[in-house]
């Protein structure tokens, strides 16, 4: 009896099985898999840090700079684009506060869409100085931040750690550059960094387990930066650990087995959890993310700061993209492949996902395909068509400009 109660148990778990691993092959192979050896074991943080080194380096600003001032294309428009903004406005004022109240899709709004459009305009204006060499661009830089470091001292609701993740991967982009290339001085670069380590990296550094993927990962890409602009090896190297257990939690590869990996830390271990977690999809397949059939929108954030994260790492000469190309390409072809106009296939999402992937391709791109010679067909098409990539007012700034075509 016990035999025969298990053998239909035992099938149906077979039929679950090939259905996880047969269903999608034919529909969402959106690359070509590369022939590729494995990459090294994650270094630790560098002996030495890299500045400018958070997002963009020295040599790649300089790329960059001759390339606007040559008129060349995509540079010059993204350029254009860039100092037409609101962002780059020598007028601009900040609006600082000291305590920063952010609840759900940021309700309530208590200085939140001021810091994290402050911090962005931080970051303009410091890329504008490189660019430009026009001093005033340096002091607007030096202004935003220098108001945020005499007053803010606490996030506080529900999305503060979002929120604290936003702000804070814009913030050291620009101090990066600042203190490491402008030669006017910078008085209060050191209540700066005591900002940093003391409002932003403990609201982060210890990650967001149980939460939607892309806030860990956000958050993580903050704190790395952050951890450059101190060059604090003990945080650098939590993010890392934090890092290489996220993003095989957010984007599945078949190796991964049945079900992805679960997040770190967290209780969701079944596979019921899992499903639940992955927004009920139940169908695997190679670049899913588990905020997929949430909706693009979310998943090109997640995606966004995986890749910046990657890119920072690689500047400082402990580069994680072998650890993770294999989910970075897989991911954003898949979600390209339907951005690109793709019939969603009836096991992904019901058969309707929610497109806006958003501007968040470049860096990947250039990295995957122009550095590493990764073919992404899908990925090409849809970051050509979006050029120039703008800004998505959070924390994606600007990044056909600072890495398109950028060998460095």
């Amino acid at each position: 009896m016990r035999l025969r109660a298990l053998v239909p148990a035992l099938a149906a778990t077979l039929a679950a099985a090939v259905a996880v691993t047969l269903a999608p092959t034919a529909a969402a192979g959106p690359e070509p898999a590369p022939a590729r050896a494995a990459g090294p074991a994650p270094a630790a943080a560098p002996a030495a840090f890299t500045h400018p080194g958070v997002v963009v380096s020295r040599p790649q600003l300089d790329f960059v700079r001759s390339k606007v001032q040559a008129g060349a294309q995509p540079w010059k428009a993204a350029h254009d684009q860039m100092m037409a903004s609101s962002y780059a406005s020598l007028t601009r004022t900040p609006r600082p506060r000291a305590i920063v109240e952010c609840g759900s899709s940021s309700n309530p709004n208590h200085g939140c869409t001021d810091e994290r459009q402050d911090a962005v305009a931080a970051y303009t204006q410091a890329l504008a100085w490189y660019i430009t060499r026009d001093d005033r661009h340096a002091r607007k830089a030096i202004e935003i931040m220098d108001a945020w470091s005499a007053v803010i001292k606490d996030h506080t609701n529900s999305n503060a750690p979002l929120q604290t993740g936003w702000a804070g991967s814009s913030w050291p982009r620009a101090a990066e550059i600042i203190k490491h290339t402008y030669t006017g001085g910078w008085a209060n670069s050191g209540r700066f960094a005591t900002m940093l380590r003391t409002v932003y990296l403990p609201e982060i550094i210890n990650g967001a387990a149980t939460k939607n993927g892309n806030w860990e990962l956000i958050m993580t890409e903050a704190a790395l930066g952050i951890a450059v602009h101190l060059e604090d090896r003990a945080a650098y190297d939590k993010a890392v650990k934090a890092y290489l257990g996220r993003v095989p939690a957010y984007i599945y590869l078949s190796t991964d087995g049945a079900t992805p990996a679960p997040p770190p830390n967290s209780s969701i271990d079944t596979r019921d959890e899992i499903v639940k977690y992955w927004q009920g999809q139940s169908t695997f397949a190679d670049g899913l993310s588990q905020e997929t059939c949430r909706d693009f929108g979310h998943t090109g954030w997640g995606l966004a700061a995986a890749v910046h994260t990657a890119e920072t790492s690689r500047i400082q000469g402990a580069d994680l993209y072998p650890q993770v190309s294999e989910r970075l390409r897989h991911a954003l072809g898949f979600h390209t492949r339907y951005e690109n106009g793709t019939a969603v296939p009836s096991w992904l999402c019901g058969g309707t996902v929610k497109p806006g992937l958003g501007r968040v391709t470049e860096v990947g791109f250039n990295a995957l395909q122009g550095r590493m010679g990764i073919s992404m067909t899908n990925t090409r098409i849809y970051t050509e068509a979006h050029r120039p990539s703008g800004t998505d007012n959070y924390f994606v700034s600007w990044e056909t400009l600072t890495h398109a075509g950028n060998p460095n």
